[in-house]
């Protein structure tokens, strides 16, 4: 009977293994293959065959996304036509187990009369592509995964976290931040995380629930009742936020026995309420909110003026998760 487990723990060993010797390999070639990208005015084209060309397009995405333009054009296709989408503005990454593929070998004389700087991934120092590269990064295995040595995985894992390393090494060169991540993936919850903010989604003016010190418990449930936030924005008479007042407070205050016609909500308020700012991110009023096991924040200016509210639902809505 096939040792499944054993089998799976041979290819993981082998493929952490090769990954682990790439770090000796990042050399002035490596450092040359970053400077020729990062001085390029146009984009990065990535090319490969086979399996090497589905790491290609894994590689040049993770580029693309990590702040350097790429994008990947299959080396059959650019032999009929497709060669006409690279400009001599641009660079190529060609990726080659062996450094000798003919769908390669054959774009190597037309790079060179375009001019284009070429950087190479092989396993072969001395392959054709390899000696035509201004920079190759050695992605070289000692064996597949594979027990016939023909399939390949322990290169292909290589090559992919070769092009982690560069798309990340070039990502810190650029000062690439979370922002500009952001930009390159509006859709779904990690453009949201990224991207929202409480502006975007509180609520403001006549939806704002709010009284005046002065006023009595009574009208404060009232408001409360109408705006249907669960709490209300307590203010001075200069309109400057001085407290708040929850459904929880309004629980406190029911053994109390407080009349709540004429007790004064300053009186009953929880004073130094938690705030945020309107430019803040609306994750990070997740985050507070439920750190602070609350369910709506008063949004305030640096003077401690209200502009708005927002509640836990907002945020859900929106899909910051």
């Amino acid at each position: 009977m096939a040792d499944f487990i054993a089998s799976a723990q041979r290819t993981i060993q082998m493929e952490a293994d090769a990954v682990q010797l790439l770090s000796s390999r990042i050399d002035s070639s490596f450092v040359t293959a970053c400077e020729t990208i990062l001085s390029c005015q146009g984009r990065v084209i990535v090319t490969g065959m086979g399996k090497s060309g589905h790491i290609g397009s894994k590689i040049a995405a993770t580029l693309a996304s990590t702040g350097t333009p790429a994008f990947f054009v299959h080396p059959g296709e650019a032999s009929h036509g497709d060669l006409g989408m690279i400009t001599k503005a641009d660079i190529v990454i060609a990726i080659s187990n062996s450094g000798n593929t003919s769908e390669i070998v054959t774009l190597i004389p037309l790079i060179i009369r375009l001019g284009i700087p070429l950087i190479s991934m092989t396993g072969d120092h001395q392959s054709q592509l390899a000696k035509a590269a201004c920079a190759n990064l050695d992605v070289s295995v000692d064996a597949e995964a594979c027990p016939l040595n023909l399939a390949p995985t322990t290169s292909t894992t290589a090559t992919l976290a070769m092009g982690d390393a560069l798309a990340i090494a070039l990502l810190e060169a650029r000062k690439f931040s979370a922002e500009d991540f952001a930009f390159s993936h509006p859709g779904g919850a990690l453009g949201r995380r990224l991207l929202l903010t409480v502006k975007d989604i509180m609520h403001q003016g006549d939806q704002m629930p709010s009284v005046m010190a002065h006023q009595s418990l009574q009208d404060a449930l009232v408001e409360m009742t109408q705006k249907g936030f669960g709490m209300t924005s307590v203010m001075s008479n200069d309109n400057k936020l001085t407290g708040i007042f929850t459904d929880g407070d309004l629980r406190r205050i029911f053994e109390l026995k407080v009349d709540i016609v004429n007790t004064p909500i300053s009186e009953v308020m929880t004073t130094n309420p938690k705030t945020i700012h309107q430019n803040t991110l609306a994750a990070e009023a997740l985050t507070l909110m439920e750190k602070s096991s609350i369910t709506a924040l008063i949004v305030a200016d640096d003077n401690n003026y209200p502009r708005g509210v927002i509640h836990l639902h907002d945020v859900l809505r929106a899909g910051v998760v």
